[in-house]
């Protein structure tokens, strides 16, 4: 028997995502931005803001970890080529010559995108590119705000500190993708539903691991991943830039949270490591729903429920999806969350299709790679889905 006399039994789906199957596209569609115009958006912090009188050095490698972020530090306005003139469309158009659409033409045989040309592909990349940058936008805003909450509410003294330079790491993020959709691409979009219940959620916990483990870990893994990718595919000079500096904060951000929560996690009952392992699936669908971009296919005149399904099926954006996760799975095994309570999560991301990355180095150890003065490729990382291959 493990730690707590009696084993603990996870909640069903239905209780943790409001559906039995994960790939219920009525359910998932169910869940939307009520108000696409909202300028402000309130969340009720429910955590207390703690003072720590210990000084000490308690904690070196979070200390390392300090000084790292204290040299990495970049500045958005003077450090990225703002003069870079952007062409939009010849940008997308390449990325498609090199690798396609990103989705197989078969699977949409019988549904309206069977005829569309070589036009409303560009201008679904155009778009797909506008949604994707606004999101990423959107989840920098999500971590500024929490990142600030783990300063108030992390009891250690060298994690408030560390914490303190996210702040500012996340601040610059928020600053560069915003001017650079505004400034280098054709529209904005809202938040998408999915993503912005995530942020509500860690914001509203009470729990400050809680925040570390929806923050640093599910979201911010999952960033890190997905930045990667775009670095990769795009031959645009000021964004690939500007993600390969975002990127060497990230690679911070993620160590952090796995270094700080190993120590809290090993500690735990098996009831509290339940509650950690539901939230990180949760999570990680919320995560995977949101990239369906069903704001993308309503732009573009397509009822998402028509082609949804498909798309969940679609052997390259399955591919691309699952491969979003391979920050994340490595992680979770680093903190102990796979295996307890009879492998629980280990089960959840098999039924994802994502537990292949739990052998990957964890970001605990691989951040230094993503310094700016790291000799490892930039674009280092998984192999970009093609199409077809």
């Amino acid at each position: 028997m493990s730690i707590t006399e009696n084993p603990v039994i996870g909640a069903s789906h239905a209780e943790l995502l409001g559906r039995d199957e994960i790939n219920d596209i009525e359910a998932i569609l169910s869940v939307v931005n009520t108000d696409v115009d909202e300028v402000t958006h309130v969340v009720k912090d429910n955590a207390d803001a703690i003072f720590t009188w210990d000084y000490s050095l308690a904690r070196p490698h979070l200390r390392k970890l300090y000084e790292k972020a204290k040299t990495g530090q970049w500045n958005g306005s003077t450090d990225l080529p703002w003069d870079t003139e952007v062409d939009q469309e010849k940008v997308v158009a390449e990325i498609q010559a090199q690798i396609g659409t990103g989705m197989e033409p078969a699977q949409y045989i019988g549904t309206p995108v069977e005829k569309w040309g070589d036009k409303e592909w560009l201008q679904f990349g155009v778009e797909q590119n506008n949604w994707t940058l606004s999101q990423f936008l959107h989840g920098e805003q999500g971590a500024l705000l929490c990142t600030a909450k783990i300063v108030e509410t992390v009891p250690w003294y060298d994690a408030k500190l560390y914490a303190s330079t996210q702040v500012v790491d996340e601040a610059r993020h928020v600053e560069v993708f915003g001017r650079y959709l505004d400034t280098k691409l054709s529209g904005h979009y809202p938040i998408n539903a999915h993503l912005k219940l995530l942020l509500d959620d860690i914001v509203n916990d009470s729990r400050w691991d809680m925040t570390y483990l929806g923050m640093q870990v599910m979201v911010e893994g999952l960033a890190l991943a997905a930045f990667g990718f775009q670095q990769q595919l795009t031959s645009e000079p000021l964004l690939k830039q500007l993600l390969r500096y975002v990127m060497s904060d990230e690679a911070r951000h993620v160590a952090f949270g796995v270094l700080s929560l190993k120590e809290v996690y090993d500690g735990m009952t098996d009831r509290e490591m339940m509650d950690r392992q539901e939230f990180a699936f949760e999570a990680a669908v919320r995560m995977r729903d949101r990239f369906l971009s069903q704001e993308v296919w309503d732009r573009m005149g397509i009822n998402p429920k028509d082609v949804l399904p498909l798309v969940l099926a679609d052997p390259t954006r399955v591919m691309f999806q699952q491969m979003l996760f391979s920050k994340i799975v490595p992680n979770c095994k680093k903190l102990g969350l796979l295996d307890r309570n009879d492998k629980w999560l280990r089960h959840r991301f098999e039924e994802m299709n994502v537990i292949q990355f739990e052998d990957w180095e964890d970001t605990a150890e691989e951040y230094v790679k993503f310094a700016l003065d790291a000799d490892a490729p930039a674009d280092a990382g998984p192999r970009v889905p093609v199409a077809g291959q």
